[in-house]
Order: structure tokens, then C-alpha cells, then sequence
């Protein structure tokens, strides 16, 4: 069984972590992964302190096994969700959008291992002085808010510049992709799509009907003329979004279009105005699964070819 630091660093059986998606991660998913022996983790997204705090107490009823938060520092409630993950004392705290340094200490002193996204090699130098125990490396092939490097670049770069472990997220579906970014040097890989299938995960029956019928052109990314560009499917409201992005639309009506486009694809299934976000690997998730059954699958697929059992090798 592939085990590394993280494993140890967390007290979870796989190096594996649930991506922080907003409107889908909560307690009942999170629970449902690290069940399985991976890190569960609960989105706050733009959700205010109660949601997040309540959602930390669902995942806790559900498993007495390690669970992270992922907290977007864009948020208008970070502060006090901050505040709220630090009383609960969760294993660990992902972060994106953002800076959290500001916020290390207090979660430092609560015991909770604080393991940034990144998307640069400057910020993962940068969070690793402020006292980060891990960063993780996000590709642009990633579902949401992406950089502008791919993981296959990225993570080799960022596990070069800093000692900490380094998670590889983007692109990673299933023990292919597993392998690959071990061998790139990460410690740990973070799969955010491929649980958009899950068994557990929340998403409107159209949403994750979309996923399973993908096809490898199926993403496309908005929101770079704003700085914050996002990858989602390419639906009606995508395609709708670019042409406002690129037609001279000002910057506010722009922000405003999007305002509540992701609830209404997690919750409604809209598909006029509703956005699904998705990594490019959306076209190889291709049945509904229970989330423990998705990690375990995953690393049994990757341990033969990272020991040398792959059909090309002598």
C-alpha cells in the first residue's frame, strides 16, 4: 500500500484528498472520503460561519476519522470562518484565493495543519515561510478557479523550491494519473471531478448526469478578462458569459452574471444560468460510485505501476 508523509502527517490510510468544491463538498461528502481512508473535505465557499460550523458537525456524527475545510479567502465570511474551524479544531485547513497567513498562528495553536493552494512557485516559497506543513499544487486542468501553469509543470517546479510536501491537484482522475504525479515528486494527490460522481455528493441528478456524459472538449474557461478565470463545462451560461466576457460588457454587469450561477447548477441543475464547474478530466469519470470505492480504486491502480508492474517495463 503507498503510504507517505501525508499519510502520517494526518492519520489518514491514503494520500488522497477530496477537493474543496464549493455548494458540493459538505459533511456528508467529506465524511463519505475519509471513511474510505482519504481526507474528506467541507467547502465553505461564499457560505457564511453557521453553514460551515454545522457542516463540520454532519461529518463529524458521520465519521470519527480526520476531515479538513477548505476556506476561499475571498469570502466575505473568511474571517469568521477562520474562527469557526479553529473552534472545532479540524485536522486541516486548505485555503484558496488568497493569502492566509494572517490566519496560520490561530489555527497552528488549535493543532490544525494548515496545507495552502497554490498555483506559483513564489506562493508556495512564500506560505512555506509563513509555516504552512504542505501546499497544494493546482494545475489549470482543474475544475473552478484556475492558474495559468499545467500540473505537469507546476508540481515538479514547486516540489524543487520548497521542503514541505507537495499535494499534485488537476488532471487527476484516476491511478494513472496517481502515479504520475508521484512521480513528479508529489506526496499526495487532491481529486476534485472525479467525486463529482460520488455516491454521497450532493449535486442535482443533471449536473452529475453531464459529468458521465462528458467528452474531452467538453470544459472551457471564463472570467481571465476579470483575473479570476474559472473552468466549467461548457453549457449555455458558459458560452453566454464569454461573449458578455469579450462583447464590452462593463466589469460590474460581468461580476454580477455570475453571482449565484453556481448554486443553481449544484442545487437547480440550470442549465441557461447555472455554471458546472469541472476539470478537463470530466470526460473519464464514467459511473456513479461510493466515494471510499473511488479512493481505494484510484491507489490500487497506481501501486503497480509506481512498483514497476506497468506492462511497458522489463
Amino acid at each position: 500500500m503507498i503510504k507517505t508523509e501525508i499519510c502520517e502527517m494526518l492519520g489518514i490510510k491514503y494520500p488522497v484528498f477530496q477537493g474543496g468544491m464549493a455548494w458540493i463538498a459538505d459533511g456528508r461528502l467529506a465524511a463519505a472520503v475519509s471513511e474510505g481512508g482519504g481526507l474528506g473535505i467541507i467547502a465553505s465557499g461564499n457560505a457564511p460561519a453557521s453553514y460551515v460550523r454545522e457542516q463540520i458537525r454532519i461529518a463529524r456524527a458521520l465519521t470519527k476519522k480526520p476531515i479538513g475545510v477548505n476556506i476561499m479567502l475571498m469570502s466575505p465570511f473568511a474571517d469568521e470562518v477562520a474562527a469557526v474551524v479553529a473552534e472545532e479544531k479540524v485536522d486541516a485547513v486548505t485555503t484558496g484565493a488568497g493569502n492566509p497567513s494572517k490566519y496560520m498562528k490561530e489555527w497552528k495553536e488549535a493543532g490544525i495543519k494548515v496545507i495552502p493552494v497554490v498555483a506559483s512557485v513564489a506562493v508556495a516559497k512564500l506560505v512555506e515561510r509563513r509555516g504552512a506543513d504542505a501546499v497544494i499544487a493546482e494545475g489549470g486542468e482543474s475544475g473552478g478557479h484556475v492558474g495559468e501553469l499545467t500540473t505537469m509543470v507546476l508540481v515538479p517546479q514547486i516540489c524543487d523550491a520548497v521542503k514541505i510536501p507537495v499535494i499534485a491537484a488537476g488532471g487527476i482522475a484516476d491511478g494513472r494519473g496517481v502515479a504520475a504525479a508521484f512521480m513528479l515528486g508529489a506526496k499526495g494527490v487532491q481529486l476534485g471531478t472525479r467525486f463529482l460522481s460520488a455516491t454521497e455528493c450532493n449535486i442535482h441528478p443533471t449536473y452529475k448526469e453531464k459529468i458521465l456524459k462528458a467528452n474531452d472538449l467538453c470544459t472551457m474557461v471564463t472570467g481571465k478578462r476579470l483575473g479570476h478565470p474559472v473552468r466549467s463545462l461548457r453549457t449555455k451560461f458558459a458560452q453566454d458569459y464569454s461573449k458578455a466576457e469579450y462583447g464590452g460588457m462593463p466589469d460590474d454587469e460581468l461580476e454580477r452574471l455570475a453571482v449565484g450561477a453556481l448554486r443553481l447548477a449544484v442545487q437547480e441543475g440550470d442549465n441557461d444560468k447555472g455554471c458546472f464547474l469541472a476539470g478537463q478530466i470530466a470526460a473519464m469519470v464514467k459511473k456513479e460510485q461510493p466515494a471510499a470505492e473511488i479512493v481505494k480504486e484510484i491507489m490500487d491502480e497506481a501501486e503497480p505501476i509506481l512498483r514497476g508492474g506497468a506492462k511497458w517495463i522489463e
